[in-house]
Protein backbone atom coordinates (compact mmCIF):
# COMPACT_ATOMS: atom_id res chain seq x y z
CA UNK A 1 0.00 0.00 0.00
CA UNK A 2 2.83 2.59 0.80
CA UNK A 3 4.57 1.41 -2.53
CA UNK A 4 1.51 2.88 -4.36
CA UNK A 5 0.84 5.86 -2.01
CA UNK A 6 4.75 6.44 -2.75
CA UNK A 7 4.26 6.21 -7.04
CA UNK A 8 0.93 7.80 -6.95
CA UNK A 9 2.69 11.06 -5.37
CA UNK A 10 5.89 10.73 -8.17
CA UNK A 11 3.39 10.48 -10.82
CA UNK A 12 1.58 13.65 -9.52
CA UNK A 13 4.69 15.36 -8.57
CA UNK A 14 5.89 14.66 -12.23
CA UNK A 15 3.25 15.59 -13.90
CA UNK A 16 3.24 19.09 -11.84
CA UNK A 17 7.11 19.78 -12.78
CA UNK A 18 6.21 19.25 -16.34
CA UNK A 19 3.18 21.25 -16.42
CA UNK A 20 4.08 24.21 -14.31
CA UNK A 21 6.20 25.63 -16.74
CA UNK A 22 3.33 25.44 -19.35
CA UNK A 23 1.14 27.53 -16.63
CA UNK A 24 3.77 29.96 -16.02
CA UNK A 25 4.29 30.52 -19.22
CA UNK A 26 0.59 31.27 -19.91
CA UNK A 27 0.44 33.78 -17.17
CA UNK A 28 3.43 35.58 -17.88
CA UNK A 29 1.99 36.04 -21.24
CA UNK A 30 -1.25 36.85 -20.82
CA UNK A 31 -1.17 39.04 -17.84
CA UNK A 32 2.73 40.42 -16.75
CA UNK A 33 3.79 42.38 -20.04
CA UNK A 34 6.86 44.56 -19.80
CA UNK A 35 6.30 48.50 -20.55
CA UNK A 36 9.56 48.69 -21.98
CA UNK A 37 10.27 47.16 -25.83
CA UNK A 38 14.15 46.83 -26.48
CA UNK A 39 14.06 48.57 -30.27
CA UNK A 40 13.71 52.22 -30.69
CA UNK A 41 12.26 52.00 -34.69
CA UNK A 42 9.00 50.38 -34.98
CA UNK A 43 9.29 46.52 -36.38
CA UNK A 44 6.82 46.58 -39.48
CA UNK A 45 5.82 43.08 -41.82
CA UNK A 46 8.63 42.36 -43.75
CA UNK A 47 7.49 44.07 -47.10
CA UNK A 48 9.81 43.42 -50.07
CA UNK A 49 11.33 46.31 -51.64
CA UNK A 50 9.51 46.90 -55.06
CA UNK A 51 10.54 45.45 -57.99
CA UNK A 52 11.49 48.66 -59.65
CA UNK A 53 13.48 49.66 -57.09
CA UNK A 54 15.40 46.44 -56.47
CA UNK A 55 16.15 46.82 -60.67
CA UNK A 56 17.68 49.85 -59.85
CA UNK A 57 19.91 49.15 -56.88
CA UNK A 58 21.13 46.04 -56.69
CA UNK A 59 24.42 47.01 -55.14
CA UNK A 60 22.15 46.63 -51.90
CA UNK A 61 21.41 42.96 -52.21
CA UNK A 62 23.28 41.20 -49.20
CA UNK A 63 23.53 44.28 -47.46
CA UNK A 64 21.55 45.81 -44.40
CA UNK A 65 20.57 49.09 -45.46
CA UNK A 66 19.34 52.44 -44.49
CA UNK A 67 16.86 53.57 -46.75
CA UNK A 68 15.69 57.22 -46.91
CA UNK A 69 12.96 57.68 -49.84
CA UNK A 70 11.93 61.33 -50.71
CA UNK A 71 9.86 63.32 -53.34
CA UNK A 72 11.80 66.52 -55.72
CA UNK A 73 14.42 68.22 -53.64
CA UNK A 74 15.90 67.30 -50.67
CA UNK A 75 14.82 69.73 -47.85
CA UNK A 76 16.10 70.13 -44.17
CA UNK A 77 14.42 67.19 -43.37
CA UNK A 78 16.01 65.14 -45.91
CA UNK A 79 19.19 66.70 -45.09
CA UNK A 80 19.23 65.83 -41.59
CA UNK A 81 17.60 61.90 -42.34
CA UNK A 82 20.79 61.80 -44.83
CA UNK A 83 23.21 63.06 -42.19
CA UNK A 84 21.63 60.67 -39.43
CA UNK A 85 22.40 57.53 -41.97
CA UNK A 86 25.38 58.55 -42.28
CA UNK A 87 26.21 59.17 -39.07
CA UNK A 88 24.91 55.89 -37.84
CA UNK A 89 26.67 54.03 -40.40
CA UNK A 90 29.78 55.68 -39.57
CA UNK A 91 29.36 54.81 -35.73
CA UNK A 92 29.00 50.68 -36.38
CA UNK A 93 32.77 50.84 -36.35
CA UNK A 94 34.28 47.48 -37.92
CA UNK A 95 30.40 46.22 -38.95
CA UNK A 96 30.43 49.85 -41.22
CA UNK A 97 30.99 47.72 -44.09
CA UNK A 98 27.82 45.65 -43.57
CA UNK A 99 25.43 48.77 -43.88
CA UNK A 100 24.76 50.77 -47.41
CA UNK A 101 22.62 54.06 -47.39
CA UNK A 102 20.08 54.29 -49.99
CA UNK A 103 18.57 57.15 -51.00
CA UNK A 104 15.88 57.14 -53.51
CA UNK A 105 14.18 60.22 -55.20
CA UNK A 106 11.39 61.53 -57.52
CA UNK A 107 10.81 63.89 -59.54
CA UNK A 108 13.89 65.60 -61.72
CA UNK A 109 14.73 68.36 -59.71
CA UNK A 110 18.73 68.19 -58.91
CA UNK A 111 20.23 67.87 -55.22
CA UNK A 112 21.67 70.90 -53.95
CA UNK A 113 25.26 71.41 -54.81
CA UNK A 114 27.88 69.99 -52.98
CA UNK A 115 24.88 67.84 -51.18
CA UNK A 116 26.37 64.26 -52.56
CA UNK A 117 30.37 65.01 -51.64
CA UNK A 118 28.98 65.43 -48.22
CA UNK A 119 27.66 62.11 -48.25
CA UNK A 120 30.44 59.68 -49.80
CA UNK A 121 28.91 55.99 -50.59
CA UNK A 122 25.63 57.49 -50.72
CA UNK A 123 23.61 55.16 -53.24
CA UNK A 124 21.19 57.25 -55.39
CA UNK A 125 18.38 56.49 -57.24
CA UNK A 126 15.87 58.26 -59.54
CA UNK A 127 12.38 56.13 -59.14
CA UNK A 128 8.89 56.59 -60.55
CA UNK A 129 6.45 58.15 -57.38
CA UNK A 130 4.45 54.96 -58.34
CA UNK A 131 7.52 52.29 -57.23
CA UNK A 132 7.94 54.38 -54.27
CA UNK A 133 4.13 53.65 -53.47
CA UNK A 134 4.55 50.38 -51.56
CA UNK A 135 6.72 51.59 -48.87
CA UNK A 136 5.61 51.56 -45.39
CA UNK A 137 6.95 54.82 -44.42
CA UNK A 138 7.64 58.00 -47.05
CA UNK A 139 10.56 60.62 -45.85
CA UNK A 140 11.14 58.81 -43.01
CA UNK A 141 14.64 56.50 -42.45
CA UNK A 142 13.52 52.80 -43.38
CA UNK A 143 15.90 49.50 -42.57
CA UNK A 144 16.34 46.81 -45.27
CA UNK A 145 17.63 43.63 -44.53
CA UNK A 146 20.08 41.41 -46.73
CA UNK A 147 17.07 39.61 -48.11
CA UNK A 148 15.81 42.88 -49.47
CA UNK A 149 12.92 42.82 -47.16
CA UNK A 150 11.86 46.53 -45.52
CA UNK A 151 11.50 45.51 -41.56
CA UNK A 152 12.13 48.36 -39.26
CA UNK A 153 10.81 52.43 -39.87
CA UNK A 154 12.13 54.67 -37.98
CA UNK A 155 10.28 57.93 -36.31
CA UNK A 156 10.15 61.09 -39.06
CA UNK A 157 12.80 62.80 -36.44
CA UNK A 158 14.74 60.06 -35.01
CA UNK A 159 17.15 60.03 -32.53
CA UNK A 160 20.59 59.19 -33.96
CA UNK A 161 22.13 57.47 -30.76
CA UNK A 162 18.93 54.71 -30.44
CA UNK A 163 18.98 53.95 -34.46
CA UNK A 164 23.25 53.89 -33.57
CA UNK A 165 21.73 50.97 -31.09
CA UNK A 166 19.20 49.33 -32.83
CA UNK A 167 21.44 48.68 -35.76
CA UNK A 168 24.18 47.52 -33.60
CA UNK A 169 22.12 45.35 -32.32
CA UNK A 170 20.96 43.45 -35.32
CA UNK A 171 24.55 43.43 -36.79
CA UNK A 172 26.05 41.72 -33.71
CA UNK A 173 23.45 38.92 -33.61
CA UNK A 174 22.47 38.83 -37.38
CA UNK A 175 24.87 36.42 -39.29
CA UNK A 176 23.94 37.82 -42.50
CA UNK A 177 24.88 40.73 -44.47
Amino acid sequence: MAARRSARSTLVLLALVCTLPVVASYVAYYFWRPSDQVNYGELIPLTPMPAPVVSKVPEVRGRWTLVYASDGACDAACEQALYYMRQVRTAQGEHMDRVERLWLRTGDQPPREGLLAEHDGLIVADVDAGALSGLPGFERVLLLDPLGNLMMKFPADPDPKRMIRDLGRLLKYSQTG
